[in-house]
């Protein structure tokens, strides 16, 4: 039977509750369990696709192309699991799939109701997804870490704090543990539990009562005995069940800090996880996950060179919009043995219309360009800030500075080359200018401009290495392997009809897609490190596996002595973090498949739009729909024969003849 532990979050929002859900996890790991996680989000929104970065944070991509929230890249990176988008439950997802049965006429006859019909549908997700093997194993998981979002009290988290209260004796008691975690403010020295108190009282009013209560400190004091004591009384708690989480120098120490609290001794007496069969080679894997991580975190203290590195970025009000490219620049720090110091600048204030508007920050933000070891230019989308970026791209370029390009990042170095080197003055993106006169990138042809949610080029797609550009530094980076996988997010690509000119003129496309066609990732020979990816590669980082371009990127700001020691290890130990059963070519997954037409980045009238319904499709889902109404007509028959039966026999006959209902 599944274990469940759902991790709950009281008095704000934020505190958090996803990397508590992640440590939790890595520790169940360590003692050689399988482990997956779900991400409860109460939004009206199918997905986070079409959603601000700046509103909400970075959409996290996963390897089936879901759009989702930033929390699953933390159980990713922290568990080293592959998650799918049904990992992902939102309000907009159950309500559709309530809807859609309802409309199906799954619950003909009856009353559809948040309780229980909404409730039993999130009860049903969660049971169902909790069940699909997430590792190298291939094997259903020992535990699943759920985490509610939101907090609790909210109205639009009211349905899923009640389908966790039904959960609880679905499953049973000893497979069903809650972590809540709450606020302990500091305020004038002194640590106030009256919020706590507050907010484990409102859980228990919702039926729920924690088995742990983890205190969060917004401050570097530990939480002392005094005040656990006092949190245990009053939320009717062990002194053993409340534990600290103060701020601590990088949260891959948060691990080690809730399990010097005995957060796994609690969990494993509370699910009784001492009776779950755990294999030696499980055992093994445990024990070598907690060296390493140990390890990781030893070195990250030690380390003393730093290494300093600009993001030049159009969201950067906002740091979560940028969650996984920090994380993948901390992992590769860490495999460098460097501190990092990420410094930040909006792109907007490097062009030179900002010099008139406020030369101030214009200056400022140059002044950190000029003076960078490393220069990231990761995704985004609209015209806002591109020109911002195609000048850090340039001074990169000229000044031999070490240049990592994602996404749009990689798109703006094309339009910079174009403009610069081949002497194409106007060029530029058609995302950004329709009327240019040289589309160095279009939009793709086979995406639908009606719909945005979901209809961009989205998932895990191999890139593969030209055989020309065996010098590749990017290949080597990736163990010399020939393909490679990553996961991407975008409409727009580079015009095939001006790749022969771009090459010929030095920018190299030393990885393609699989036939060839599309441009997925570039290299200047005659640079230290100048490169650019399509792809989103910090989308498949870990603190342990660290992602190849991030890899080189840092270890080319820290020296060319550091970039040819990392070639070296890459190329004798690299292992894809993505299970071998994915790793197959795009055309075996059945995806890519479309004939790629060059079409100057406008819309081929050939090819209907995401959303539009060819009339087979039609007529079979109209076929699927007569057997379902056949089905229900035949269920009211049967329904109404039984009940008439059951009528007749209840008639009793008397003495005369007369019939009288008993």
């Amino acid at each position: 039977m599944t274990k469940y532990i759902v991790v709950s979050g009281g008095v704000i929002s934020g505190i958090g509750k996803g990397v508590i859900a992640s440590s939790t996890g890595l520790l169940l790991k360590t003692t050689g369990l399988k482990v997956t996680s779900i991400k409860i989000d109460p939004y009206m929104n199918i997905d986070a696709g079409t959603m601000r970065p700046t509103e909400h944070g970075e959409v996290y991509v996963l390897n089936d192309g879901g759009e989702v929230d930033l929390d699953l890249g933390n159980y990713e990176r922290y568990l080293d699991v592959t998650l799918s988008r049904d990992n992902n439950v939102t309000t907009g997802k159950i309500y559709r799939e309530v809807i859609e049965k309802e409309r199906r006429g799954d619950y003909l006859g009856k009353t559809v109701q948040i309780v229980p019909h909404l409730t039993n549908a999130i009860q049903d997700w969660i049971e169902r997804v909790s069940k699909i093997p997430v590792d190298e194993t291939g094997e259903e998981p020992d535990v699943c870490i759920v985490e509610l979002g939101g907090t609790v009290g909210d109205i639009e988290s009211a349905p899923f704090v009640e389908a966790m209260r039904q959960f609880q004796f679905r499953i049973g008691r000893e497979n069903f543990a809650l972590i809540h975690v709450s606020l302990v403010p500091v305020i004038h020295g002194e640590l106030k539990t009256k919020p706590t108190q507050a907010a484990v009282r409102e859980l228990r009013g919702l039926g729920l009562s924690p088995d742990i209560v983890a205190c969060r400190l917004v401050a570097s004091c530990e939480l002392d005995a005094q005040t656990k004591q006092k949190i245990s009384m009053f939320c009717h708690v062990d002194d053993e069940q409340v534990m600290g989480v103060h701020d601590v120098t990088s949260v891959y120490h948060v691990p080690l800090l809730l399990e010097r609290q005995g957060l796994v001794n609690l969990l494993t007496r509370r699910l009784q996880l001492g009776k779950v069969e755990i294999p030696r080679v499980g055992l093994d894997r445990g024990r070598s996950l907690r060296e390493r991580w140990r390890g990781m975190t030893k070195a990250q203290e030690r380390a003393f060179d730093e290494v300093q590195v600009v993001l030049v970025g159009k969201y950067t009000a906002l740091k979560d919009s940028y969650m996984s490219v920090t994380k993948a620049l901390e992992h590769a720090s860490f495999r460098c043995n460097r501190r990092l110091k990420l410094l930040w600048v909006e792109s907007e204030d490097l062009e030179e219309i900002m010099k008139g508007k406020d030369p101030v920050k214009y200056h400022a933000a140059w002044n950190l360009i000029v003076n960078a070891k490393g220069i990231l230019v990761p995704g985004g989308f609209g015209q806002r800030g591109t020109e911002g970026m195609v000048e850090a791209i340039k001074w990169a370029r000229e000044k031999k500075v070490p240049f990592l390009g994602i996404c749009l990042g990689f798109q703006m170095a094309v339009v910079e080359w174009a403009r610069s080197v081949c002497g194409l003055r106007d060029a530029n993106s058609a995302e950004l200018d329709e009327s240019t006169s040289h589309p160095v990138v279009i939009y793709m042809p086979e995406i639908s401009r009606t719909h945005l949610g979901g209809t961009m080029r989205l998932g895990l797609r191999s890139t593969i290495f030209r055989p020309e550009y065996e010098w590749s530094t990017l290949r080597k980076l990736y163990g010399g392997a020939q393909t490679i996988w990553e996961r991407h997010r975008h409409r727009y690509e580079v015009n095939p009809e001006y790749v022969s000119k771009l090459e010929e003129s030095g920018l190299l496309f030393v990885g393609r897609d699989e036939k060839g066609e599309r441009m997925q990732g570039l290299e200047l020979k005659d640079h230290p490190f100048f490169v650019g990816l399509q792809a989103h590669p910090e989308f498949c980082t870990r603190p342990l596996n660290p992602s190849p371009p991030f890899l080189g990127f840092i270890a080319a700001a820290s020296g060319s002595t550091v970039l040819a020691e990392q070639i070296e290890s890459q190329l004798a130990t690299f292992k894809p973090p993505h299970p071998v059963a994915v790793m197959v070519p795009d055309s075996a997954r059945g995806i890519d498949t479309e004939e790629h037409l060059t079409t100057g980045g406008k819309a081929d009238p050939k090819k209907k739009e995401v959303g539009e319904e060819t009339k087979d499709a039609m007529i079979e889902r109209l076929k699927q729909r007569v057997v379902q109404l056949e089905g229900a007509v035949k269920e009211l028959r049967d329904d109404v024969t039984a009940r008439e039966k059951a009528e007749k026999s209840a008639v009793k006959v008397n003495g005369n003849g007369s019939g009288h209902e008993a």
